[in-house]
């Protein structure tokens, strides 16, 4: 598989939040907000805080193994559970929930990015062991979310009436159905076959989500030693008691993620605040909130209801009942795990700037923050289309307006701009303005608002030319837009759209291994794949 690779700066993509490019500048209004930077010095700082903490590494391997017993061996995956036993290894992890098929391309991204920057610092740090690891959102209750892919354009959506958490949600005919639909549409590709198979193992009538995405992933990258961590578990869990407990009775992360968001919104749009409680009760095919009340406790939209005895009871004999919301899931992730560095996308480093203080109060590390790696997977065939209109394959994400104007500036014969003109304008008037102001200084501003005005007529009136040039450029206009459409389905980042099955289909496990070497650790730009 032959690939040409280019690198963009994030900032010049135009589909990042100024928090997160204010992050990777080092910007001073959010220096208070994280400990470590997204550098090899931030990786040492978070390794020596790490050492500090007492993870649980006993009841982590044990939870572990447990774990993969339901999955084919990998020597590669055994070997690094292993290493979770030894005080010098620490894991650099990514998080998702367990997307149908894996939904968006991102979500293949992220799991990359962790292999590589395992392995980069590795060699960076021989004298430590790094372990990738995916932690699986699978309590996550968004179906809407995560319910369907799409592939090549073409949406593919799961119906159906369970409930709760989206990963315990067992998989039924309706899946097994997609799975031959999707085998329609990749099986004509050389290794559409082989991924469909693949897919029919894993998701298995009768599997439960989460089992099903464990499987599939660790069909992907069992090779790269990945580990899966479903978190789901009632002797993980029972880590956090204390925290929670704390939670229900004196509901902290909510009074210092207040505190932090009004902090952090002087200068940034920020994410949604937490709840008072932000715990959810978790049984079955339920996930709802916990909320108190004059008596206790109560489950919304149930007709549960605890005394603050029964609560703390329960608490402490089904830990495996209470499920973390997005305020404390990451401090459940880092209390579990001997990590040093998470990997996620724009709106996950937002939340995580939140948090800081809630990781401060529970005396838990707060791992270094690496924004994930972005592709742009595309053929040679759409560069070669680029660049017959003149441009470079970076500029295509510039938008179609934009395009347009420089495509047409560049082959019209014409002259549509009104530069010189404008220059010869106002000088004019800087000249008249001088010449009225010696006789009348009140005259000044009445030149000013002649010139405005003049300007403001000069300017439309070049709009106006541009306009009528563009009509002469249709069929090129046509070729922007299909382009566009091509590489930004629906005005967005591919990844957030489209599927991997398509691509793996196409090259099989190299575009695997092609996303890996291109995979960057802690540059933080995004890469265009051309293939």
């Amino acid at each position: 598989m032959d690939c040409i690779s280019q690198r963009l700066p994030y900032g010049q993509t135009g589909f990042f939040s100024k928090i997160v490019l204010d992050y990777l500048d080092d910007a001073a209004p959010l220096r208070s907000f994280y400990h470590h930077r997204p550098d090899l010095n931030g990786i040492k700082q978070s390794i020596e805080q790490q050492k500090l903490f007492s993870t649980n590494r006993r009841v982590l391997v044990d939870h572990l193994q447990k774990q993969y017993n339901a999955v084919e061996n990998s020597g590669a995956v055994n070997s690094n559970i292993e290493l979770l036993l030894q005080e010098n290894t620490f894991t650099i992890t990514t998080a998702h929930q367990p997307n149908l098929f894996t939904g968006p391309l991102y979500f293949i991204y992220k799991i990359l990015h962790a292999i590589k920057s395992a392995d980069k610092l590795k060699k960076l740090l021989p004298e430590y062991n790094f372990v990738p690891v995916y932690y699986m959102g699978s309590e996550d209750a968004d179906f809407e979310e995560l319910s369907y892919f799409t592939i090549e354009g073409k949406k593919y959506q799961w119906s159906t009436q369970q409930n709760g958490a989206f990963g315990r949600m067992i998989i039924d005919k309706h899946i097994l159905k997609l799975i031959d639909e999707v085998s329609g549409q990749i099986s004509i590709h050389p290794f559409g076959n082989e991924i469909v198979t693949a897919l029919r193992e894993s998701y298995k009538e009768k599997r439960s989500i989460q089992e099903a995405t464990f499987a599939f992933v660790h069909f992907l990258f069992a090779r790269f030693g990945l580990i899966t961590i479903i978190a789901d578990s009632k002797e993980l869990k029972q880590l956090m008691i204390p925290v929670f407990e704390d939670e229900l009775l004196n509901h902290t992360s909510s009074k210092l993620v207040e505190e932090t968001t009004e902090a952090l919104g002087k200068n940034y749009k920020v994410q949604a605040g937490g709840r008072e409680i932000n715990l959810f009760y978790f049984d079955e095919d339920l996930r709802e909130r916990i909320e108190a009340d004059s008596d206790g406790f109560a489950v919304a939209n149930t007709t549960i209801r605890f005394t603050k005895e029964a609560m703390l009871k329960e608490l402490n004999e089904h830990p495996e009942r209470f499920s973390p919301n997005v305020i404390l899931r990451g401090l459940f992730q880092e209390t579990i795990l001997p990590n040093i560095a998470f990997i996620g996308g724009g709106g996950e480093i937002a939340y995580w700037l939140e948090l800081k203080a809630v990781f401060d109060c529970y005396h838990v590390p707060y791992p270094v923050l690496l924004v994930r790696n972005s592709f742009l997977l595309t053929e040679k065939k759409w560069q070669e289309k680029i660049a017959k209109l003149g441009f470079e394959i970076s500029d295509a994400f510039l938008n179609e307006y934009e395009l347009l104007n420089r495509l047409v500036k560049q082959q019209t014969g014409n002259t549509v701009e009104l530069n010189g003109s404008i220059i010869a304008e106002e000088k004019f008037y800087t000249n008249l303005k001088e010449q009225a102001a010696a006789i009348d200084q009140t005259l000044a501003n009445h030149v000013d608002a002649l010139k405005t005005k003049a300007l403001y007529r000069l300017k439309e009136l070049e709009k106006k030319m541009l306009r009528a040039e563009k009509r002469k450029f249709t069929d090129q206009q046509r070729q922007v837009q299909a382009i566009k459409q091509q590489l930004f389905p629906g005005n967005s980042l591919q990844e957030r759209k489209e599927n991997f099955l398509s691509f793996y289909a196409k090259f099989g496990l190299q575009i695997l291994d092609e996303l890996y070497k291109n995979s960057l650790t802690t540059e933080q730009e995004l890469t265009i794949l051309i293939f």
